[in-house]
């Protein structure tokens, strides 16, 4: 199987845990601490696979393994916070569409890559698809526009769009850190020693006695009801799709595997679009006409941007 073919498994997985993740944050644990808590934990599950493919890297890729992971937690950490506040087709194709950005610009700081026109196309069509999927005004007044735009109306919006625009920088961080990684090791081994920076990102959130508070509360909720058995499965389904990504990301390019995140979007948005129509309850977001053309001609516009990357 091609490695564009493992991405797009991936990227359809991913859709699926982001509405769990949306669904899970407003029914049952309202803390994105906890969750994040709860979620990296799993990590720790990689070291199952330890006996037959871990290797010793040596003390200075080792601490490169350790950092990168623990980067993953707090991107996580800062997704979870903007679906909490915002839309989740909104804040996913926000963070989508701005990874891509930071990637080309840390990679020509760090990397010394040279933009071809061609890519400087690509980040003007991303930056305006980001900018159209953000924007939803539902006044026509000029000014009401503006404080939409800028969420100058609501601190739980500009907390949302702040939240966003770090996990995109972080995951861009996480994406560069980790491909360098698997140049430099084994695949199956580096994914090890990284999901344990991971795992150690997580457990320092015992630390503070609030947090620990907030990390039993959810335990005790996840325990009542269907809670256990979504957050269980999503976990798998999530497991399954980081580790799919993460293996398309060692057989390809970090822009190129990006790139392919627009289908995520438009997976992301059907489902979301589906489920605000026969599961209300669940899933309220705005699904009117207008604002159905507006998502997917945002959809379109990323998506031939990170097609632009791509090539």
């Amino acid at each position: 199987m091609s490695w564009i073919a493992i991405a797009v498994i991936a990227y359809l997985i991913l859709a699926l845990v982001n509405l769990a993740d949306k669904f899970l944050l407003n029914k049952f644990i309202s803390s994105a601490k906890a969750y994040t808590f709860l979620t990296g934990i799993f990590s720790l599950a990689a070291w199952l696979l330890a006996p037959w493919f871990l290797d010793w890297p040596g003390w200075t890729l080792l601490s490169y393994d350790l950092l990168v992971g623990a980067l993953f937690p707090l991107a996580l950490l800062l997704l979870y916070k903007a679906l909490k506040e915002g839309e989740a087709s909104q804040m996913i194709t926000l963070i989508g569409g701005a990874t891509p950005v930071f990637t080309i610009i840390l990679s020509r700081s760090v990397l010394n890559e040279v933009l071809s026109g061609r890519q400087w196309l690509a980040l003007a069509l991303l930056i305006l698809g980001t900018v159209l999927i953000s924007w939803f005004p539902s006044s026509h007044d000029l000014w009401d526009k503006v404080k939409s735009w800028f969420s100058l109306e609501s601190i739980n919006q500009r907390l949302g769009l702040a939240a966003a625009i770090s996990a995109a920088f972080i995951l861009a961080v996480f994406f560069i850190g980790s491909k360098y990684l698997y140049l430099t090791q084994d695949f199956m081994s580096a994914f090890i020693w990284i999901r344990l920076g991971s795992a150690l990102m997580v457990l320092s959130l015992l630390w503070p006695r609030e947090y620990r508070q907030e990390i039993g509360q959810a335990f005790k909720k996840l325990k009542t009801g269907s809670g256990r058995f979504i957050f269980f499965g999503t976990q798998l389904l999530a497991a399954g799709g980081f580790t799919l990504q993460n293996y398309a990301l060692a057989l390809g390019s970090v822009a190129l595997v990006n790139a392919l995140q627009g289908v995520q979007y438009g997976f992301l948005l059907i489902l979301v679009t589906l489920l605000s129509v026969f599961y209300p309850q669940a899933f309220k977001e705005n699904i009117s006409r207008n604002i159905i053309i507006k998502k997917v001609l945002a959809v379109l516009i990323i998506a031939t941007g990170l097609y632009l990357i791509a090539l």
